[in-house]
């Protein structure tokens, strides 16, 4: 290993982050072909399961292994860096997403014309007809469908393996041998004369050892190939570390670790697999990874066969090497849109241990470290701040914040642990827990929960102020709940939205739970079932009832910009009469078009959201409240339920694009709110105040909400400006919140970087529960965040 420091990268880390950073995004068919391959031969032949875990078995016999020249931690997703595959099982590219991929300004994902005569020929005339998203869209009702299309919802599914999944501090005491002998236990102990299920355990159960079996063999080619490269390597040194590599494979993931190195390997072995078997770009993550690798780190540093730079070192192989996992391409409209090459690994460091303690180590200083130096895309990552974190480590986590990367976000473990414990989970589980992917919370290691997609809120108002006809596209999608020009008064108003969202609730639960099992019949995750309780006791898959917890969430949208517009139709409309219904309607037909005194009235006039102001926050918490009301509860495919989760990603700027003006004076296609953040240049009494209003909503109820604050770099130069920004969190989380997030960066940054993008290469900001390099954003998501209020003072 090389020497470093407390105080910056050294030679080894500098190449490795070069070349990252540098590395192309390109698309790989290798999987593709090994996938089509194998079901043409074996479809039909084998249980689903079964056939599922074969698969997995053949992509790990056949799939390039790769081995960097400084690596010390080693696997790839595809045959190198920033490769990545595609996943026909669940969608096939076409032809013209391919070239559309390879040409795209933002984000491009290169493939060369002879793969995709490759892929023309041999993977899409098999998988047609055959892919998870056909069976999905081949059976939704028509109402759906056009709902779908009009932007009053997304559906996760429809493109990708459904579950945010985190893991805890068993994947280091277990090897997967260990997991062999306890899964033939249980087939052992199968009783087919009592249990009826018996048999879809026995398939359950048989795939879940074969896929043991294929993380063990990939691990071994890895060990193989170092091996082989050892013997060629000329310099000694490398030579040696090679062989260290060889020796790390050949233990870990089939033992359990022993070292530090040896766990954050193991991990990484599990994370490939688990996004190799199925994940078509969700959030897989390693959970408290600080926490699980503390006493490996506390054990070898008192033996002395571990330094802390060594630690370090190690620590930043890993953050580089999930930044070599480029979030998989999606198909259709989606892929002319950028998107992001994000692939929502979230780490979380700090928070509190299972048994309530404090969770802050050595190793989570050292995650801080390399963040702060590294500067790059992945991981993402989360300081959990809860009432017995030390204030030191809050500091050095404000301090990292400072550098305007938009990591780490903050965490409140205190009011997270509430809401998992509110929704059943024990309190060691919760506390166990965290988010997994952007502000979602689940119970790690223990839960399979999943994301349906987002709800447009502030469109169901758009709605439902045309009597159920969607005024952009001129279709009929919701209930007719009446002529808003009859409406007598606010209440009736508000009686017709809430009508209108119980409507599509409803609408998207029952389509949602049939896409649920659609998962769980055609594509089990036999490997991931492997690290989540209670699967293996149970024999039963992650999709299918095994974990000891199963969540569904609905991602609600646009809570500022609802919020603003029904204050904006209570007072203007109904209070003060400034305006008559039919006024309004015109104006926002019209796109506020020869009204722009009306809007600005609108404007400088009507109590915001954001301000600490009770006439909006009230508003705002009935919309909340009301939302919880008709999701939590809805019974999910699992014995369980559904939950409220204010979340946006990039979404709100989608969904703005399909609405027209809104009441607020939002002008048509512009960006909503995000999650529960303040409209767009609503929140002018600064964030102590938004932080006011945004405590004022019980976000115990919630799975998640997300806050975003945008700082002014002067505002944090001095010390006591640290001691400002760690004052507004501690208070923020003592009013309840749950999480927040900050950009600090300028304006005139921002424009700059438009301006000559080649001179920002590395400009991260945050977007929503993840940052983005800001000139890889497309200039919906850039003008986004140069519109969320520049703070000035505290």
């Amino acid at each position: 290993m090389e020497t470093t420091n407390a105080f910056g990268m050294n030679d080894r880390i500098k190449r490795l982050r070069k070349q990252t950073f540098e590395a192309e995004p390109s698309l790989s068919i290798e999987r593709a072909l090994i996938e089509t391959r194998f079901y043409k031969e074996n479809e039909g032949k084998y249980p689903i399961p079964v056939l599922r875990a074969l698969n997995f078995l053949e992509i790990c016999k056949h799939k390039t292994i790769y081995i960097g020249r400084d690596e010390l931690i080693v696997g790839e997703r595809g045959p190198s860096p920033k490769s990545v595959p595609t996943f026909p099982e669940l969608t096939c590219h076409s032809i013209e997403d391919l070239h559309i991929l390879n040409t795209r300004e933002l984000q491009r994902y290169t493939i060369s014309q002879q793969d995709i005569d490759t892929y023309e020929r041999e993977v899409i005339p098999y998988w047609k007809g055959r892919t998870q998203r056909e069976r999905i869209f081949s059976h939704v009702p028509g109402e759906w469908k056009l709902a779908y299309e009009t932007g009053m919802f997304t559906e996760f599914m429809e493109q990708r393996a459904p579950g945010h999944t985190a893991l805890d501090g068993k994947v280091y005491k277990y090897g997967l041998l260990d997991l062999k002998e306890r899964i033939a236990s249980g087939l052992a102990a199968l009783d087919y004369m009592n249990d009826p299920e018996a048999t879809d355990k026995q398939e359950e159960l048989t795939a879940m050892s074969i896929s043991c079996d294929a993380a063990i063999l990939f691990a071994e080619r890895h060990a193989d190939m170092a091996d082989k490269m050892s013997c060629e390597e000329k310099d000694p040194k490398r030579a040696s570390e090679l062989r260290k590599i060889a020796e790390v494979c050949r233990w870990v993931p089939a033992h359990a670790p022993r070292t530090y190195w040896e766990a954050i390997q193991m991990y990484w072995f599990i994370h490939l697999g688990t996004i190799t078997e199925l994940n078509g770009w969700d959030a897989m993550n390693p959970g408290h990874f600080d926490q699980h690798l503390a006493p490996f780190y506390e054990k070898e540093i008192a033996e002395g066969s571990l330094t802390r730079d060594e630690a370090k070192e190690l620590m930043s192989c890993f953050f580089i090497k999930v930044n070599n996992h480029t979030a998989p391409p999606k198909v259709g409209i989606t892929a002319k849109e950028s998107g992001t090459y994000n692939d929502f690994t979230n780490l979380n460091i700090g928070g509190i241990k299972a048994d309530g303690s404090d969770g802050v180590s050595e190793v989570s200083y050292i995650m801080l470290e390399v963040i702060e130096e590294l500067h790059i895309l992945q991981p993402g990552s989360a300081i959990h701040v809860g009432t017995r974190t030390p204030e030191r480590f809050l500091r050095a986590g404000c301090k990292v914040i400072r550098q305007g990367h938009g990591y780490p976000s903050v965490f409140n473990p205190d009011v997270y642990v509430q809401e998992l414990i509110r929704q059943g989970k024990s309190l060691r589980d919760a506390r166990e827990g965290g988010c997994s992917g952007c502000i979602e919370v689940g119970a790690f290691g223990k839960e399979a929960y999943v994301l349906t997609g987002y709800l447009n809120v502030p469109k169901v108002l758009e709605v439902t102020l045309h009597n159920g006809v969607d005024p952009v596209s001129g279709q009929k999608v919701g209930l007719e709940t009446g002529n808003p020009c009859d409406f007598k008064s606010y209440d009736e108003l508000y009686a017709a939205f809430l009508k209108q969202i119980h409507y599509f609730v409803d609408m998207k639960v029952r389509v949602s739970n049939y896409i649920d099992r659609m998962f769980a019949k055609y594509a089990p995750a036999t490997f991931l079932s492997l690290f989540i309780d209670d699967c293996i006791a149970k024999g039963k898959d992650y999709y299918n009832c095994g974990p000891r917890y199963n969540t569904t969430y609905i991602q609600c949208t646009g809570l500022g910009t609802v919020t603003d517009s029904l204050c904006s139709l209570k007072k203007h409309v109904f209070e003060d009469k400034t305006f008559c219904m039919a006024e309004m309607l015109e104006a926002l037909t019209t796109n506020f078009e020869g009204k722009e005194a009306m809007r600005q009235r609108i404007l400088n006039r009507t109590p915001f959201f954001g301000n600490d102001d009770d006439y909006a926050d009230q508003i705002a918490v009935k919309v909340y409240d009301d939302l919880y009301d008709a999701i939590e509860g809805k019974p999910n495919t699992k014995g369980e339920c559904f939950h409220l989760n204010m979340l946006s990603t990039t979404c709100h700027v989608y969904f703005g694009k399909v609405m027209g003006a809104m009441p607020n004076g939002r002008l048509a296609g512009k960006a909503i709110s995000d999650g529960t953040s303040p409209s767009h240049g609503a929140d002018t009494h600064g964030p102590s105040a938004v932080v006011k209003s945004l405590g004022k909503l019980d976000q115990v109820k919630s799975g998640g909400t997300l806050l975003n604050q945008r700082f002014m770099p002067s505002l944090l130069k001095r010390e006591e400006d640290i001691s400002k920004l760690c004052s507004l969190i501690r208070s923020y989380f003592a009013m309840g919140g749950h999480h927040i997030q900050f950009n600090i960066v300028d304006t005139e940054t921002l424009y700059a970087a438009q301006k000559c993008p080649e001179e920002y290469r590395d400009l991260l900001v945050r977007v929503a529960g993840y940052s983005d390099y800001f000139n890889d954003m497309n200039a919906d998501l850039q003008a986004d965040v140069i519109a969320r209020t520049e703070q000035e003072s505290f």
